[in-house]
């Protein structure tokens, strides 16, 4: 089928392919056209429910400090690091970028200096402020919950948005505070009596991720010897996850040690290969044993197992089970175990009798983090049943929202937009347009190396869309992309050195744009409420 047959309103191809002269549409290419409109109306939808999240937490700001209770019920009184700041707030950042840069640079901003003058408590370590009192809730300093809660605010919710952001003011206020927490502890330990048996593992496995990561960010061996100094302790010490611990969680926070010990391992592989060869044999046997008493027949994680007896201690299935196995598919990355991979491969296999599964309790949090765990992993391995099952379990999740906004009125509501714009941005592949509207479709197919994607709005818009870039390599610098917690995945990404031709295929004509033409947005002008759609080859 050539050009001038064509029955669509407008087609648009960008291309980096030496013949421009023509583009020979497909079937196949009419039915990903037809895809990227579904996506789009899909993206548009989980934009809309994150906007009106955020606006719904935003009413709900104390009016001087200008800061988001902890919880609508008990907890509305304050603001607090590891819940308030950690899970709800960054994600509330990250859906201004989408939807409203004016309340990204105003309040969200706003938020950002509130929080760093009046929380900062140890040096720029935050403590829990007390609207009422306008000042801290604790007379007395409690350094466990200050260093519990600095871990968290940086790992849950400053590092992603610097993986999306890159370099910002949310990066800085990261980078001080770990500076910071590093002067208060090197391997987390004694905080059990106020957290909690997992809380030791919980805060050493997120400093193992926030290390691993923001030492390629910085060049700081510093940073990449304090992760060390924990990985010896786990791995080369009387502290081994599984040969030395009588519980070992591998939901949520008790998970966070097994992907921290894996992305230290791989950064070893980059950065000390004589460790990373220390490391081997006993990270094997963690992960082996993991893999022996911890699932179910399905390849499901249990909450919490006894690793060294193999008796399963909560039987409950974990819903960050992705969260795990990002760290044994990162082990196959380096060092190519198939049995890892075959980890993940064995629970896409069975993911169809998971549909509508009682995650949590049913809790919205619950699905957040079991949605995100099949993304991350269907990014790395395209399974058409992984994709089948996001699209209906995300259903489900957008179900618990509330008309007001709300999802269930605490914290891990901020999870709730956390994945719905992960799942946004892969059905746009990584494509955004300024300025959002509620009318704004936009979707993406991809075909091999080229993208086909879909635009409309019902009144006339003129804005700008943005393609993406491999933020792993420019944000983070890391050496690979190895798959990470609360990561945001790449899609369709531009490359360096190459020039994309834009072509309208109903004006038959083209233009040709810079990577950084691309990246800095190009200006699209909707005349009508018709579907114009793009191929990028």
């Amino acid at each position: 089928m050539t050009i001038k047959y064509l029955f669509i309103p407008a087609l648009l191809i960008l291309s980096a392919c030496s013949d421009k002269s023509s583009y020979q549409l497909t079937n196949g290419d009419i039915q990903l056209i037809e895809k990227s409109k579904q996506n789009g109306a899909l993206a548009n939808d989980g934009f809309v429910k994150c906007q009106n999240y955020t606006t719904a937490w935003l009413q709900l700001a104390d009016p001087k400090s200008g800061l988001i209770p902890r919880n609508i019920d008990s907890g509305k009184d304050f603001w607090n690091a590891r819940d308030a700041a950690a899970d709800n707030y960054p994600f509330m950042v990250l859906t201004s970028f989408f939807v409203d840069e004016e309340l990204f640079n105003g309040k969200m901003m706003d938020m950002l200096n509130s929080e760093r003058k009046l929380t900062s408590r140890v040096k720029s370590m935050p403590d829990t402020y007390s609207f009422s009192k306008e000042g801290f809730l604790n007379e007395e300093i409690n350094m466990g919950k200050i260093v519990f809660g600095t871990s968290e605010y940086i790992k849950d919710g400053l590092l992603p948005l610097t993986e999306w952001l890159g370099k910002s003011p949310w990066s800085e206020r990261m980078i001080e505070m770990l500076y910071d927490l590093n002067e208060a502890i090197d391997v987390a330990d004694g905080l059990k009596k106020d957290f909690g048996r997992a809380a030791k593992e919980e805060v050493n496995g997120e400093l193992l991720q926030i290390l691993s990561r923001i030492y390629w960010m910085t060049g700081d061996e510093k940073l990449l010897n304090w992760a060390i100094e924990i990985g010896d302790y786990y791995l080369l010490g009387d502290h081994h996850p599984t040969k030395n611990l009588e519980y070992l969680r591998l939901r949520d926070h008790g998970c966070e040690l097994i992907s921290g010990l894996c992305e230290l391992y791989v950064t070893t592989s980059f950065a000390n290969t004589a460790k990373k060869l220390e490391y081997q044999q006993p990270l094997y046997d963690m992960l082996d044993r993991i893999l022996e008493v911890g699932r179910n027949e399905d390849g499901m994680f249990y909450d919490g197992i006894n690793p060294i007896t193999g008796e399963i201690k909560q039987e409950r299935i974990a819903d960050t089970w992705g969260y795990t196995l990002n760290g044994y598919y990162s082990v196959y990355l380096v060092d190519g175990k198939e049995e890892y991979k075959d980890a993940v491969l064995k629970i896409f296999s069975n993911l169809d009798k998971y549909k509508s599964f009682d995650w949590e309790n049913g809790s919205s949090d619950g699905y957040a983090d079991a949605i995100e765990s099949a993304l991350n992993l269907y990014n790395r391995i395209p399974d058409p049943r992984v994709a089948d099952w996001i699209d209906s379990e995300i259903q489900v999740m957008w179900g618990k929202q509330k008309e007001s906004g709300i999802i269930e009125g605490w914290h891990g509501d901020g999870n709730f937009a956390r994945t719905t714009i992960m799942y946004n941005l892969w059905k746009s592949k990584g494509l955004y347009a300024k300025p959002w509207r509620d009318d704004l479709i936009l979707g993406a197919e991809q075909k091999g190396d080229s993208l086909l994607l879909t635009i409309k709005t019902d009144k006339p818009w003129n804005g700008k869309l943005y393609f993406d870039k491999k933020r792993y390599k420019e944000n983070m610098h890391l050496p690979m992309d190895w798959p990470r917690i609360n990561q945001f995945p790449e899609w369709f990404t531009v490359e360096p050195g190459r020039e994309y031709h834009f072509i309208d295929l109903n004006k038959q004509t083209s233009s040709i744009f810079t990577p950084k033409e691309l990246l800095e947005g190009i200006s699209i002008n909707l005349a009508d409420s018709n579907f114009s759609n793009f191929i990028v080859f």
